[in-house]
């Protein structure tokens, strides 16, 4: 019988894991506005789809990045240090990006993805969706500082894969809604209106885990 002591002590990584998670998948980027031009472009049907594929990606990339850092503690006795200094860098450089973004226009959805007449099937779509997050240095990144935050020395490999599996998930379920919701004009022109205010309050949140993370806690 599993004993909520034991996995008590791990919950506020985990939490804080999914909070940054969630954090990143508000930040526009390579994935959000190629999101938005799919949905708004193509439909509904094509956004969940693309959404589906980003989801894939995004546990692909946390897989990897959970079992290259266990192989790597099991080596090198230094590297969660190297990984969470690393991890507080990137989340300082996001602070910053997401203060830089407030103070200027987000760029037009249909700037994220090319426009064309050819027919994409529903698998065709998801492989966009798919190879657009796998070739996304904010995602590779984004990962290694949630799994630097959640997972520290000593913890249990299986905090680890609570956090990639419900990272994985979270990020397939807002995608899909993100889908749902830029199908549709007004939603997308709502988003864009409260881009400023969005991206001041992840400059905020960024810099205090970054910083979180470099101090050791």
């Amino acid at each position: 019988m599993i004993d909520f002591a034991d996995i008590a002590p791990y919950l506020p990584g985990i939490f804080l894991a999914y909070a940054v998670l969630l954090m990143g998948l508000i930040s526009p980027g390579p994935a959000l506005l190629g999101l938005m031009g799919v949905s708004l472009e193509r439909g509904r049907r094509a956004g969940h789809c693309f959404a589906i594929g980003i989801g894939a990606g995004s546990l692909c990339i946390g897989i990897l990045t959970l079992t290259g850092l266990s192989a790597l503690l099991a080596s090198w006795a230094d590297a969660m240090t190297v990984i969470r200094i690393a991890g507080g860098i990137y989340l300082l450089w996001m602070a910053f990006k997401a203060f830089r973004s407030a103070f200027r226009p987000v760029q037009p959805a249909s700037d994220a993805i090319a426009r064309d007449d050819k027919a994409i099937s529903p698998v065709g779509y998801f492989g966009l969706g798919l190879g657009l997050h796998l070739t996304n240095p904010k995602a590779i990144l984004t990962w290694i500082a949630i799994i630097s935050i959640g997972f520290a020395d000593g913890t249990p490999i299986w905090v680890g894969w609570v956090i990639v599996i419900g990272c994985g998930t979270i990020s397939t379920l807002v995608h899909f809604a993100y889908a749902t919701a830029f199908s549709t004009a007004p939603a997308t022109s709502l988003y864009r209106r409260a881009a400023r205010w969005i991206n001041g309050l992840l400059g905020v949140f960024f810099a205090a885990v970054g910083i979180r993370l470099l101090a050791g806690r």
